[in-house]
């Protein structure tokens, strides 16, 4: 009994003990769990408030609305126009098979175009936007938002996108814009900041230039989302900064005309303002599109445009280095005289030749033009003349007064970073470039704009209106108010003798308005529209002695062994105003391609005058 007594202490003390351990073991898993319950609830209240709330709320960031350019007369050039997107977000998306193959059948995808998405589906990171499509038309759009309940992890974006309505009349100048890639990222803190899928940044021109002060910042939204991700309610819009316009210094219709007399040629017009630099002009043909890079260019449509032999993607008018010709002559008589080798009355004979150490040097004349003076050697652009005060005034003399008139360098300093410098030889050049001594008859073919002398179409145009404007420095500008915009600087002269000037002036036109005159068939008799200028013919290929036998028409030459016409000017002639510079590669010469140009490019600059001069008055009375 009494074992069996003790047994049941025994068994009642364990059973209490369980029972305590138990009791504890509830307890304090109670007390761990009501801790956490205080720790989650008013500790972590608000990061778990946050958290929630991202689950619940979606925040997109919106493309910035990009600032446009327009001309002079604040017509736009290059403006916006909302485009409709359709983005797919993969890691947000349930099937993702399902889901594609259904947007194929709504928005009746080609089988090319669907494998195009796929590819870029695989080449993402799941978390990366899949853009479907960048620019749906609203049929579209309106379809893909009706089915949206069966479209998880879609989402319909309208969006900013570029337009150029002028198409290929300012492609060289503006440039275009396409989607950012790594490298825009990368190097570009302002593309990163503003981010974001489909984002279209400035490639090339002044897209480019002026990226930071055109892209603006993001308009952001944000949206309660339910369990799906499906947007139920906006709750905030915040607006972005739209970025900044930019007026030009173009006018739109000289821009057209230039277009049009360059059709189907390869070449470049420049028309600038002699007193402040603007530039009413600037254009490179051929042309191309832009609106077609936009979005992105097919693979034919980019061949085409980077195989055409005339070489559309080349702004000519910066990056083309070419042999002036005889459009150097007023800088080669204006350096004799400055340099006191001449004066006007200094006369040379011409022959048709020039003999000198076993080498001849030929005048465009074949029989000669006879005595000549600077007027007439000028006049009727005689070889030979500017081959003999050439080399009586040295290439070291002629190269100083080459750069002083913007020749050898660029003109727009880092607005374009494709604009080449030119190249304007010298003694020293030749030396350090070549390792070689300069030749007496390299002098010679200097004289007339030939040999290792190279200058860019822009800087022609330079070149004459600081003749034309008396010989003062100018700042070309393209862009109205920002700080590359300087006029005319009257304390800068870049003559010794202001009637040096006089006299270049007088020559070219007489070149132009005088019988015998390489440009006497493009002048233009009323004074209000008369214009001064210098014919120039530029050699691709040396002229052997069976070609001057031959003596072909120029349509009977081969295209790409045709020399270059050129054609610079000014006027009106009483009191100048505005320079032009023209290039047509391969157009034989400048009297009978280029000059007939200018006849009618300063018809519509001067009776466009007034008018430009009412929007400058304004804008002088706005400030």
């Amino acid at each position: 009994m009494i074992s069996s007594s003790s047994d049941n202490v025994t068994k009642l003390n364990s059973i209490n003990r369980r029972m305590f351990i138990t009791s504890s073991l509830k307890f304090f898993i109670m007390v761990g769990i009501v801790s956490r319950l205080f720790f989650l609830q008013v500790k972590e209240n608000k990061k778990y408030l946050t958290l929630s709330d991202k689950n619940r709320i979606r925040e997109w960031k919106l493309a910035p609305v990009r600032g446009e350019f327009r001309d002079y007369f604040g017509n736009v050039i290059a403006g916006n126009f909302e485009a409709y997107q359709l983005h797919v977000i993969p890691e947000q998306v349930e099937d993702f098979r399902y889901v594609i193959y259904r947007l194929k059948d709504l928005l009746e995808l080609s089988d090319r175009q669907f494998n195009k998405i796929l590819k870029k589906k695989k080449e993402n990171k799941p978390w990366e936007t899949l853009i479907v499509s960048d620019n749906l038309s609203w049929e579209k759009f309106s379809k893909i938002n009706n089915h949206l309940y069966d479209l998880n992890g879609v989402k319909p974006v309208i969006s900013i996108s570029r337009n150029y309505p002028y198409k290929e009349d300012f492609t060289h100048v503006i440039g275009y814009v396409s989607q950012a890639n790594e490298v825009d990222i990368e190097n570009t803190s302002i593309i990163k900041k503003n981010f974001v899928p489909g984002l279209k940044v400035g490639k090339i021109g002044l897209e480019k230039t002026f990226e930071e002060k055109l892209i603006g910042s993001n308009d952001i939204e944000r949206y309660e989302v339910n369990a799906y991700g499906r947007r139920i309610s906006q709750l905030e819009f915040q607006k972005g900064e739209r970025g900044k316009t930019l007026k030009l210094t173009i006018d739109t219709k000289v821009q057209q005309l230039a277009n049009e007399l360059l059709k189907d040629q390869a070449g470049s017009i420049c028309v600038m303002d002699i007193y402040t630099g603007s530039i009413i002009a600037m254009h490179s043909s051929p042309s191309f599109d832009p609106n077609l890079f936009v979005f992105g260019i097919s693979q034919d449509e980019w061949q085409m445009i980077r195989n055409n032999p005339m070489k559309p993607l080349l702004n000519k008018t910066l990056q083309g280095n070419y042999s002036p010709g005889s459009t150097i002559k007023p800088i080669v008589a204006l350096s004799a005289l400055e340099n006191g080798i001449i004066n006007p009355n200094f006369t040379v004979r011409c022959t048709g030749k020039t003999e000198m150490y076993d080498q001849t040097y030929h005048c465009w004349k074949k029989e000669g033009h006879g005595y000549m003076n600077l007027r007439n050697a000028m006049k009727q652009s005689c070889d030979t003349y500017f081959y003999e005060i050439a080399r009586k005034l040295g290439v070291d003399k002629l190269s100083e007064t080459a750069k002083k008139f913007g020749l050898g360098k660029k003109v727009f300093g880092n607005l374009f970073e494709i604009e080449k410098d030119g190249l304007i030889p010298n003694t020293q050049w030749k030396k350090n470039a070549l390792g070689k001594g300069w030749l007496l008859g390299e002098t010679m073919i200097t004289g007339i704009g030939q040999g290792y002398i190279q200058t860019t179409p822009i800087q022609l145009c330079l070149m004459t209106a600081q003749i034309a404007n008396g010989g003062y420095k100018i700042y070309p500008n393209l862009v109205i108010n920002e700080n590359n915009s300087k006029k005319l600087d009257k304390f800068i002269p870049l003559y010794k003798n202001s009637k040096n000037i006089r006299i270049i002036q007088d020559a070219m036109f007489s070149s132009t308005n005088e019988v015998m005159g390489t440009s006497y068939r493009s002048r233009i008799d009323n004074i209000k529209y008369q214009f001064a200028g210098k014919t120039g013919t530029a050699q691709v290929k040396k002229i052997t002695e069976k070609d001057r036998e031959l003596d072909l028409k120029t349509f009977q030459i081969p295209y790409e062994e045709r020399d270059h016409a050129l054609y610079v000017a000014f006027g009106p002639y009483k009191q100048p105003r505005y320079a032009l510079s023209i290039l047509v590669e391969h157009g034989g010469n400048g009297s009978t391609t280029a000059a007939p140009m200018a006849k009618k490019l300063f018809k519509l600059v001067i009776d466009r005058h007034e008018l430009r001069q009412s929007i400058k008055n304004k804008r002088y009375m706005d400030i």
